[in-house]
């Protein structure tokens, strides 16, 4: 858990995320096309990528993929990022915590 609040705590945007997963790849999309750097864990590349995702379970991300935070701060999975988009909520979320400068 420890290892997981340093992940989160380094960068603006971090997402967990897995090639294999349809929605992540949605997610990572949408913030690449915003013009946003996440960082960007691939669970099923990076060591301890199972330990991680346990974690993150512990957490209660449920799926634990895609998970995103921002500003170091759980905003959730795909549902929860599309949600904040649509209402028009992320844009400044992500201008708040440095990572758009729209």
């Amino acid at each position: 858990m420890e290892k997981l609040q340093k992940m989160i705590s380094e960068k603006s945007v971090v997402i967990f995320s897995k090639n294999s997963c349809c929605m992540s790849h949605t997610i990572k999309t949408l913030f690449l096309d915003f013009g946003v750097n996440p960082t960007i864990y691939e669970l099923d590349e990076i060591n301890r990528g199972k330990e991680i995702e346990q974690a993150l379970a512990q957490l209660g991300c449920s799926p634990t993929v895609p998970v995103v935070f921002i500003g170091g701060q759980l905003v959730g999975g795909a549902n929860q990022v599309m949600s904040l988009h649509l209402n028009r909520s992320l844009v400044p979320m992500l201008k708040r915590v440095g990572a758009l400068w729209l």
